[in-house]
């Protein structure tokens, strides 16, 4: 019988029996999942596990073959923060201006920014800590600070749900701990729920309680002192790293 351990009480995404393949592969086989509202999830495993299959079939990019998901982003859209690589380095906006792109949705096609809108702008940047760099360039900055603006940005739309796929994959180590603990306090002090997928438990298990390991299209949620026992963790963390270097 399928592992289905919830993380915390009154579950907001849930996978019941999910699979999951591309062409001829099966990718994530029987997947049940329940993520509970205000936790702060790391999906974790070795490289092609399906880590970041599971977040994009969550998130409806891609079908399930079998099983269902259940998530309440019909009503409101996750706040979503995609892999480093994926974001354009050589935007030719100001940090503002980006963290402003999350209050778009909610202006409509007509709408016009308010005083509101700048103020929560203004706010979440001094949240993460970006104040006062609010107006250079996106490519002016460093690693850490464009992956804040980002987190930032899913911030000011509002979202109760953050997924992220691997947003500290190829930052430094003091850039990613930046990053996590703003993630991690967006679920301890917020109470917003984040599905976090990350390339080891290093860093991650200071922070969390509990892990979605993937392995082989299969997943079981453990607590963090369990994983530590299935996963060994400065081995797992090392080659992921050299795997990234060399993709």
């Amino acid at each position: 019988m399928p592992n289905m351990t919830p993380t915390k009480n009154h579950p907001v995404i849930v996978c019941e029996h999910v699979s999951v393949g591309y062409g001829r592969e099966e990718v994530l086989h029987d997947v049940c999942l329940r993520v509970g509202r205000g936790a702060f999830l790391p999906v974790v495993g070795p490289n092609g596990a399906g880590k970041t299959t599971l977040v994009r079939a969550i998130l409806g990019l891609v079908k399930t073959r079998e099983g269902r998901i259940i998530t309440p982003f019909h009503r409101r859209p996750p706040g979503y923060v995609p892999q480093y690589r994926a974001i354009d380095p050589l935007y030719p906006v100001s940090a503002r201006q980006v963290v402003m792109m999350g209050v778009y949705p909610k202006l409509g096609c007509w709408g016009r920014r308010r005083s509101v809108h700048r103020k929560a702008v203004d706010v979440a940047l001094e949240r993460f800590d970006l104040s006062d760099h609010a107006e250079k360039t996106f490519a002016e900055l460093s690693g850490g600070m464009k992956q804040k603006v980002m987190v930032a940005r899913a911030f000011v739309s509002g979202a109760e749900i953050f997924i992220m796929d691997e947003p500290t994959s190829e930052l430094d180590e003091q850039s990613e701990k930046e990053v996590l603990a703003h993630l991690h306090r967006l679920s301890e002090v917020d109470g917003k729920t984040v599905l976090l997928v990350h390339h080891g438990l290093g860093l991650v298990a200071e922070l969390a309680s509990e892990v979605c390991l993937v392995d082989h299209g299969r997943i079981r949620t453990v607590t963090t002192e369990n994983a530590h026992s299935l996963i060994d963790s400065a081995a797992f963390v090392s080659k992921s790293r050299e795997d990234r270097t060399h993709a």
